[in-house]
């Protein structure tokens, strides 16, 4: 599992990643592998296996002192950025990198749907209690996942800092605010241009340094 992890860094991708490949960098051969994967997906998923259970067992237990389903929710999405912005090269692995190729039956194994899962179980959750969800349960949770992943893959192309992290938090928040209704029973509503924390935030990024600061 280490050599395959190790491969996959190197070569950016699994395309040149062959059974062969990997019992070379190991030291054993090819055919003895067989033995115990099928094929070359179901070895790629076997290597990050682990790094998807340690990111739904860091979601959930950042739910343990939320006090209701909403507040879960956004602990499950806040966890999730946090795990990608302290575990980069594990979240490229797990996200970032072309995985093999697969039929469309056989990619619902794929550990990633662990996360899906916990998601939707949130999104649930928070509709059984009376919160509004904007989307179908299904369709909120891909959109989060979607909004969550986007987030962190930006952060990792264009930030790479620290000083970011309260933007990423924020506009997990926002995500959020998108797709559940703030109070049980509560209408979707928009409010229009309104100023947030987070747009505060871009905009700080956006504005130049004043020439005339202490810093010019």
């Amino acid at each position: 599992m280490t050599a395959v992890q190790r491969l996959l860094v190197e070569w950016g991708s699994p395309d040149k990643l062959t059974m062969r490949a990997v019992a070379k960098e190991v030291g054993i051969s090819a055919p003895s592998i067989y033995l115990h994967f099928a094929d070359k997906s179901e070895l790629v998923w076997a290597a990050l296996a682990d790094r998807y259970e340690e990111l739904v067992a860091q979601m959930t237990a950042a739910t343990d002192d939320a006090p209701e389903p909403r507040a879960r929710l956004q602990a499950q999405a806040r966890a999730y950025c946090l795990f990608a912005l302290n575990n980069a090269g594990h979240y490229q692995l797990m996200f970032e990198v072309r995985q093999p190729t697969v039929a469309p039956s056989k990619i619902s194994h794929h550990p990633a749907r662990h996360v899906s899962a916990s998601l939707r179980a949130g999104i649930r959750q928070c509709q059984n209690s009376g919160y509004i969800v904007t989307q179908p349960v299904e369709q909120a949770a891909q959109t989060l996942w979607a909004g969550l992943h986007g987030t962190v893959s930006l952060h990792h192309s264009f930030y790479r800092g620290e000083s970011s992290e309260a933007l990423v938090l924020l506009l997990a928040d926002g995500l959020i605010d998108s797709l559940v209704t703030s109070a049980p029973g509560s209408r979707p509503g928009h409010e229009g241009a309104a100023e947030t924390a987070a747009s505060r935030h871009i905009r700080e990024i956006l504005t130049p340094a004043d020439p005339s600061g202490p810093d010019a």
